[in-house]
């Protein structure tokens, strides 16, 4: 795979099933537009394969109603404005524009009445974000409005930018009357998100933080409000940070959720599928062996159980979890898709189960389970395979990656590739940057080290206080496993990553230069004391990995031992990133400048955390180009 063929990806995302009618969202890069463009395409069932349904600009997020007559989906109908909520009849016809919102929709949920729609929308204060002050009056400009006036360490978050003066509200949109205007069942006083709809569709359950956000919390919990207004009420207190409720016909919830002590911030903690009664809680999953992908959806009930996905050994598979378990471990989950693959998505209608699914070498397809592949989205640039790596660390413990080999005898250079997180893993599914470099001809390493996730939460926490130590020894044991291979050459290798993959990658540079040729660390964290007072998470993230000493910090900071990197060294960050802010490459860059290193720094200009995945398509594209003169360079 080329950098140029980066707009060649085909790749379905969300997925909605109502009877035979399967709807899948699918974005492809427009790198000359500079933007990302797809629609709805409808599946066919019965192996003839995916259509085209809808023709905008961007669509995506399809939900198809209760009663299969009507389809919500967002769009967005110009490039660099928000998606915008539209419905039109699952039959085919012209789709109908609900909501006209300053900052966009969220993804619909539809009342069990197939007429109503829950949404959340995070709403501006007057004259903020294109906002007038007051009505008839012109919006300032962003350089005229009023300065913030902040008391909270949680006022801003990378990819959305500052939340306190935009908080998300709760609405609801009579989706069939055509002049019904959006109503509002929150006042903005907090953030509320993720609705669901009680089975009586008088009520709808949402997320807000621990007293509805009076103070920052590690804990959020799940609320009702009457769909007819009124005053929101609390739940179910949960143990850590709640994702995606689901409201039970018994009056009961279902949420995915990891388990916290009081006033701790969650990290390198499984998250678990827990159900409300009325009265208990209870962790229907186990907290070791079985951590949920909140981002590949909401469970989803059926009368044989309830589907989740689950996040083990670099896979996302898909799992039914009965709803009277009481901490199932995984190997007692029924694995229904996934294997050896990563579950994007899924949805079910009945027993009728759809799911998108990624390999190595497919960036995804629909898949009806038990009953096989039913589109060939797929990718249409050739992708080179993916082995699995096995061995063990210094200090026996069991190591787990990949490498993905290029064309050719070799012996080929080889790049370390460390993924972020840490608590975050590389995989069996798609994964565009290995296949770029490899086709470039290098072997392309990709270990999963203890802090990685899905390999039980105790690996995960294995790091907690310990950065640099036994993460160390599991990258390099993947890295020795694969330098036995006779067609890699092991006086011909680089590292990089991003984010904790950017920290590592400093870190080897300092403590292990002599293993590699160069270093491209991207998005790193290189100092945690300036980290924990400009990330937007730093405030409680530093300590919770790291401890709250200055003295630790420091010994945990890769710019601490930056003297001792001599290697050519590239920082590369983004202008807007608040996860990792721009400082900490600028502090790495001029460290090493100052110390006569070969150092350069590519800074990308209106991009924030996830360059790299939903980035720009041009930066995107530029981005690769760039890492391929890199290594040409230095590893030839």
């Amino acid at each position: 795979m080329r950098p140029d063929e980066l707009q060649s990806l085909t790749q379905p995302g969300s997925v909605s099933v109502r009877g035979d009618l399967v709807l899948a969202s699918v974005a492809t890069p427009d790198v000359a537009a500079n933007a990302y463009r797809g629609g709805l395409h409808r599946v066919a069932l019965d192996g003839g394969g995916a259509t085209r349904w809808t023709w905008a600009e961007r669509d995506l997020a399809p939900r198809i109603s209760p009663d299969g007559r009507w389809v919500a989906f967002l769009r967005v109908t110009e490039r660099g404005k928000p998606p915008q909520l539209y419905v039109m009849p699952a039959d085919g016809g012209e789709a109908r524009q609900l909501t006209a919102l300053k900052l966009g929709a969220s993804v619909p949920v539809w009342a069990p009445d197939s007429r109503r729609i829950a949404f959340s929308s995070r709403v501006p204060e007057s004259g903020r974000y294109g906002s007038p002050v007051a009505e008839g009056e012109e919006a300032p400009t962003p350089d005229a409005e009023a300065p913030r006036h902040i008391t909270r360490l949680d006022y801003r978050m990378d990819d959305i930018g500052f939340t306190s003066d935009r908080h998300a509200r709760l609405f609801t949109v009579d989706a069939l009357d055509p002049d019904a205007e959006p109503v509002e069942l929150t006042d903005g006083t907090f953030s509320a998100i993720q609705p669901a709809w009680t089975p009586d569709g008088e009520r709808l359950l949402f997320l807000a933080e621990r007293d509805l956000g009076a103070v920052e919390a590690f804990n959020n919990d799940v609320y009702s409000v009457p769909t007819s207004g009124g005053a929101p009420e609390l739940v179910v207190q949960t143990a850590g940070w709640a994702e995606h409720p689901v409201a039970l016909p018994d009056g009961g919830v279902l949420f995915y959720s990891p388990e916290t002590s009081p006033g701790t911030a969650s990290v390198a903690r499984n998250m678990g599928l827990w159900r409300f009664d009325g009265e208990r809680v209870t962790r229907l999953t186990d907290t070791e062996t079985v951590d949920c992908e909140k981002a590949a959806g909401p469970p989803v009930v059926t009368d044989a159980g309830v589907l989740v996905a689950v996040r083990n050994r670099g896979a996302v598979e898909l799992r039914r979890v009965p709803l009277d378990a009481d901490n199932a471990v995984l190997s007692d989950l029924e694995l229904l898709a996934g294997e050896r693959a990563e579950v994007k998505s899924f949805a079910a209608d009945g027993d009728r189960i759809v799911a998108v699914v990624s390999t190595a070498d497919n960036t995804g397809e629909v898949v009806l389970v038990g009953g096989g592949t039913v589109t060939d989205f797929g990718s249409k640039v050739p992708l080179r395979p993916t082995l699995e790596l096995t061995g063990t660390a210094p200090d026996g413990y069991p190591v787990h990656g990949w490498v993905v080999l290029p064309e050719g005898e070799g012996p080929h250079p080889v790049l370390l590739a460390v993924h972020g997180g840490p608590f975050m893993y590389h995989g069996w599914g798609f994964f565009d940057e290995a296949q770029v470099y490899a086709a470039a001809g290098y072997a392309v390493v990709l270990p999963n080290p203890r802090g990685s996730a899905g390999y039980g939460q105790a690996h995960g926490q294995a790091v907690i206080g310990a950065f640099g130590t036994v993460d160390v020894d599991d990258i390099l044991t993947v890295l020795d496993v694969a330098l036995e291979r006779p067609d890699l050459d092991a006086e011909r290798v680089g590292v990089m990553g991003g984010s904790y993959g950017g920290f590592m990658t400093s870190w080897l540079a300092a403590h292990h230069g002599e293993r590699f040729r160069a270093a491209w660390s991207e998005r790193a964290v290189n100092a945690w004391d300036s980290f924990s007072g400009s990330s937007d998470i730093g405030w409680f993230f530093t300590d919770a990995y790291c401890g709250p000493s200055l003295e630790t910090q420091r010994a945990m900071s890769p710019l601490t031992y930056a003297e001792k990197i001599s290697m050519p060294f590239m920082v590369v960050h983004s202008e807007h990133d608040w996860r990792c802010p721009l400082e900490q490459a600028q502090r790495m860059f001029v460290a090493l400048r100052r110390n006569g290193v070969e150092a350069e720094m590519l800074v990308f200009p209106g991009e924030g955390h996830e360059l790299t995945r939903s980035g720009k398509p041009r930066h995107r594209v530029q981005r690769f180009e760039a890492v391929l003169a890199w290594w040409a360079r230095h590893l030839g």
